[in-house]
């Protein structure tokens, strides 16, 4: 009998505890907060029309910029510089030329005569007599404000199709190619490129390179590719191409204008153009994986006559130890030569000084060198 009263009793709590109705509320146990972490708030999707719009807005706003170079044997693209004239546009593109013709987005043709050419930046300067109404500067950008991922765009003269525009991305900053060899063996190097996946291909040469303000951040080069048109003998576009970034461009360009040449500030060291690698790291005996490590150093350089040492001696590997590793140039980190080389020829003078800090046997220590004209 206590057994069925103890099951009507477990029923009717039952019961009640499924009923809310006209019953006092029952008091809940209290919970700690459970720490959370917040998901990271994500930018919200570009519009694609709005993208759209802004693509073709700054098409329409810079293409009057934007010219085609045509010297008989090759063909290129270029951009007006400023209000002068001035055209820039590759080395490469004019090269053995001295007159050239410009065409621009209107249909106007126009006689131009190369007043310089700088065989080290791939840069020439072109000056076209034409009416005023046809000379379209565009505007000139900061390339040290670049970012990687940023959205830029390509217009030229691809294959002799004039105008064609191409959108991409910054791949990478401060990329450094060859220059040139001089005859007593020192080779220097084209620094502070920008690489893209715009599509640029043969004829896109000279031409500008934009950011989403219409603003000329640097002047298309190169592509670096495997394969080759088997009709043409061209180089095909593989997504990774290069540009002249403009503020090198700015300098040499000038100089150019101004003096018909432009010199290149020089220090007198000299650095794998690679990173090292974990075996050379330690063959070395190095303590920190960044920075400019100096191989060489020129005698009589203003590199030797601050002090600055190059490693001599003997290691298992193809580079001797004991050199100083260049950590810093004016206070700007340096991770690699390319980040030395690039600060070097997009912000000094031959004449400027400038300060290196330096590692040594462990010890941070700074240097001031005055910089020289590049032999």
């Amino acid at each position: 009998m206590k057994r069925v009263l103890v099951m009507i009793s477990i029923l009717i709590l039952a019961s009640l505890a499924c009923q809310t109705s006209g019953l006092p509320a029952l008091p809940q146990p209290t919970v700690a907060p459970v720490s959370t972490v917040s998901a990271p708030v994500l930018p919200a999707a570009p519009d694609p029309v709005q993208s759209d719009n802004a693509l073709v807005a700054l098409y329409a706003q810079v293409l009057p910029g934007v010219v085609s170079i045509n010297t008989g044997s090759a063909l290129g693209s270029g951009f007006v510089f400023d209000g002068d004239g001035h055209i820039i546009t590759n080395q490469h593109v004019v090269e053995g030329s001295t007159d050239v013709e410009v065409d621009f987005a209107s249909g106007y043709q126009a006689h131009g005569t190369v007043i310089g050419s700088d065989l080290d930046a791939d840069i020439a300067v072109v000056k076209v007599d034409a009416p005023a109404e046809e000379i379209h500067p565009l505007a000139i950008g900061d390339s040290g404000k670049l970012l990687v991922g940023q959205t830029v765009v390509a217009i030229g003269n691809p294959f002799g199709l004039n105008g064609t525009m191409t959108v991409g991305i910054v791949s990478a900053l401060g990329r450094t190619q060859f220059a040139h060899a001089t005859a007593e063996g020192s080779i220097f190097s084209n620094a502070d490129i920008i690489q893209t996946d715009a599509a640029i291909n043969p004829g896109n040469s000279g031409g500008p390179l934009f950011n989403m303000a219409g603003e000329v951040v640097g002047v298309n080069q190169s592509i670096r590719t495997e394969n080759i048109d088997q009709t043409t003998g061209n180089a095909v576009n593989s997504g990774v191409g290069f540009s002249i970034s403009i503020n090198l461009v700015k300098r040499v360009a000038n100089g150019l204008i101004q003096n018909g040449k432009y010199e290149y500030p020089y220090m007198g060291i000299s650095s794998p153009r690679r990173d090292l690698s974990l075996a050379e790291i330690e063959a070395l005996g190095l303590t920190t994986y960044t920075g400019a490590y100096v191989t060489s150093v020129t005698p009589g350089s203003p590199a030797d006559k601050a002090g600055i040492h190059a490693g001599d001696q003997p290691t298992s590997v193809d580079l001797n130890a004991g050199g100083d590793i260049i950590t810093a140039i004016d206070a700007v980190p340096v991770a690699t030569f390319d980040d030395l080389l690039s600060y070097l020829l997009s912000n000094k003078s031959p004449g400027d000084t400038v300060v290196l800090t330096v590692l040594r046997d462990g010890q941070s220590m700074e240097f001031t060198l005055t910089l020289d004209k590049r032999p």
